[in-house]
């Protein structure tokens, strides 16, 4: 496997990389509409939800964090999550002026 080169890249096309990877994984989606749809942070319905186990959810999750769209808070013992909806349409933005910015001057 090659070295990854994202030096060669401006921060905002690393951005968005960093992000489509993140939300590549079906396993992610899934987390992020589940947890999108709930009424207030989620603790530990994501293993009954998903059918996945816990130790991979656990690393999904923390591949969500990493760029900011879920936050976390312990209640109890639980640490319970809900979707930071500032940083969600800060992505939509970045995604959204991504694709506009798209000329179509195919055939």
């Amino acid at each position: 496997m090659g070295v990854s080169k994202t030096q060669l890249f401006d921060q905002r096309q690393n951005e968005i990389a960093q992000i489509a990877r993140v939300l590549a994984h079906p396993a992610r989606v899934a987390i992020l509409q589940y947890i999108s749809r709930q009424d207030s942070c989620i603790c530990s319905d994501l293993v009954e939800e998903t059918g996945l186990a816990q130790a991979t959810i656990s690393q999904h999750l923390s591949e969500i964090k990493k760029v900011g769209l879920l936050r976390g808070n312990f209640q109890g013992r639980n640490l319970c999550y809900c979707i930071d909806t500032d940083r969600w349409n800060e992505i939509q933005g970045l995604f959204g002026s991504f694709f506009t910015r798209i000329s179509s001057q195919c055939c």
